[in-house]
């Protein structure tokens, strides 16, 4: 879908209301509450009564914009900016493209999306894979600006990252925040990550071994740089390490898992730009929705 194309397609707020219609309830309207399709249609357009348990909602109801004072226009402007720019968009450069009014909602419309590049039912990474571990600065204002020596973690913020191979060459990827490199951190990242059966070649390090449900080929680095055994995950890394740095000027212990997460969802869709703006979409629309609080407290539940 072409810029051009956004702009004619979803120009009125109707349109995106029967976009977002049709992309969440294919085969008709069911009701949010009780999966009821017995649905009647008030009087307001896209407002809906539930005929089994008397629920009224809306087309956006139970959905990431579930509540949002924003028209539907910018929420669909700010998908495909998002999801489309090849090195992502900062809150403040959407304030600027989208006119908002303050730098705050610009941030929390970041922060929701972002919430939706994780597709609930994503397959994990088969076949042949690389996996090794990273760090990021932190930016932070208690953090040093240079961490600790080796494995130390002052200063830093360990990161685990998995490359799917497909013909010689990367296909998806998995990047995940890690308290630190134990045998612990690493398993439980393999077991969310690969699929059973799959082969996890890794430098040699001692967490990996006795991951359950995968082959492990380790590949000791020794003298040899670690870029040349394990090439993709390497350059996955320095990619990611570059785009924090460029586009976010570093990234927030407290908040890096999201920013993990739109790495991930636009690196695995880097063939399929346009296609990545539905994608995000189709996610916004099934996945549970998030207060202000719950963004800038991750540990908060409600």
């Amino acid at each position: 879908m072409k810029t051009i194309d956004i702009t004619q397609k979803f120009s009125t707020e109707d349109k995106c209301l029967d976009y977002l219609e049709q992309m969440r309830w294919p085969n008709g309207v069911v009701c949010p509450r009780c999966e009821s399709q017995k649905i009647s249609r008030l009087t307001e357009r896209k407002q809906y009564e539930c005929s089994d348990c008397r629920y009224q909602f809306s087309v956006t109801a139970g959905t990431i914009m579930h509540h949002s004072k924003l028209p539907l226009i910018v929420w669909f402007w700010a998908a495909y900016l998002m999801a489309t720019h090849s090195n992502g968009i900062s809150a403040l450069q959407l304030q600027r493209q989208l006119g908002l009014g303050s730098y705050k909602s610009a941030w929390l419309l970041c922060g929701k999306l972002r919430r939706a590049m994780v597709a609930p039912d994503r397959a994990p990474l088969a076949g042949l894979v690389e996996v090794d571990e990273t760090e990021l600065p932190c930016r932070g204002q208690n953090d040093p600006l240079t961490g600790g020596g080796g494995r130390s973690h002052q200063g830093k913020m360990p990161v685990v990252g998995a490359v799917e191979i497909q013909d010689g060459g990367p296909g998806r990827i998995r990047l995940a925040q890690s308290a630190d490199y134990s045998a612990r951190s690493l398993h439980a990242f393999i077991a969310a990550n690969l699929a059973p059966g799959a082969t996890a070649k890794t430098d040699g390090w001692s967490g990996y071994p006795g991951a359950p449900g995968v082959r492990h080929d380790p590949h000791v680095v020794g003298l040899m740089a670690a870029h040349v055994v394990l090439p993709w995950v390497h350059r996955v890394f320095s990619n990611l390490k570059t785009w924090a740095l460029g586009v976010y000027h570093g990234l927030r212990r407290e908040h890096l898992q999201p920013y993990l997460d739109e790495f991930v969802f636009r690196f695995n869709r880097r063939r399929t730009r346009h296609a990545a703006f539905r994608s995000l979409l189709g996610i916004a629309a099934v996945i549970t929705p998030v207060t202000y609080k719950m963004l800038v407290s991750p540990e908060a539940k409600a």
